[in-house]
């Protein structure tokens, strides 16, 4: 396991809205070891998940009219600034969705939508200081946004969090194709990337951020998976970068798994 600080731009919290939480916590205790605190009626009945007595993501019920669909994970870069980055979202062609909220004083969050159409949320830590594992059985591995319109991310996210793109998968020509990639780089470390999925995706389904779960055992965990009610999406393949998986929860809530390659 490694200890984890969410620098400015770099994922720092992912949580799921379930249309039945408390069988959700069981599936997930079940598959990865979360514990889940008891959930806080002042902000909506939101829990979060602990793992190794700290914690590691969120779960919120999800309310019908609220709007929006239901069982879907979302992913949280860390902001110092939640009212600036708004702005320079919106300069980059970003549509605000939730601007900058008081979640009491745990800290402040605001939720956009890209130029590509993928949703995703930046968290402002006061208390509440995200996600602070990476690497073990239960952990963060990764975290991608797979978009439909690669040239507007690849353009969007740097603009917003002042990341560096390192491109992987098209000679470096930027040319976005089947297999365009890039690395996203906050100071010297990557802990996500921008995938170009608008030839490998099915028309109806948008941008948007995929979460990627530690497994100590990736075809181990999709067994388990399967018989505790959810469904498999790709199947257990090894890879460059990590044995991988993706799979849902009984409710139809998308995720991966991901094991690291020999010696890494």
């Amino acid at each position: 396991m490694s200890e984890y600080s969410a620098p400015a731009g770099a994922p720092v919290w992912f949580d799921l809205m379930s249309s039945d939480p408390a069988k959700a916590a069981e599936f997930y205790r079940a598959i990865f070891g979360w514990e889940v605190e008891a959930p806080r009626e002042e902000f909506g009945g939101y829990q979060n998940f602990t793992k190794n007595g700290r914690r590691v993501a969120g779960l919120s019920p999800w309310m019908e009219e609220a709007g929006g669909p239901p069982n879907i994970w979302s992913v949280y870069l860390r902001t110092d600034d939640a009212a600036a980055t708004l702005e320079a979202a919106e300069a980059a062609g970003g549509s605000v969705m939730v601007p900058p909220m008081a979640v009491g004083d745990e800290g402040t969050m605001a939720v956009v939508t890209d130029p590509a159409g993928a949703v995703i949320g930046f968290w402002q830590p006061d208390r509440h200081q995200g996600f602070s594992q990476w690497g073990e059985h239960g952990t963060p591995y990764w975290f991608e946004c797979h978009s439909k319109d690669y040239a507007k991310s690849i353009d969007f996210y740097p603009k917003v969090i002042g990341a560096r793109l390192e491109e992987i998968g098209t000679g470096g020509d930027g040319s976005p194709g089947p297999d365009a990639y890039s690395q996203v780089f906050v100071g010297d470390s990557s802990w996500s990337g921008i995938m170009d999925t608008s030839k490998i995706s099915p028309p109806e389904v948008p941008s948007f951020w995929q979460v990627y779960v530690t497994s100590d055992d990736v075809a181990a965990t999709v067994t388990q998976v399967e018989s505790l009610g959810g469904t498999v999406l790709m199947a257990t393949e090894d890879t460059p970068y990590g044995t991988l998986a993706t799979v849902t929860d009984p409710f139809g809530a998308v995720f991966s798994l991901g094991h690291p390659p020999a010696g890494m």
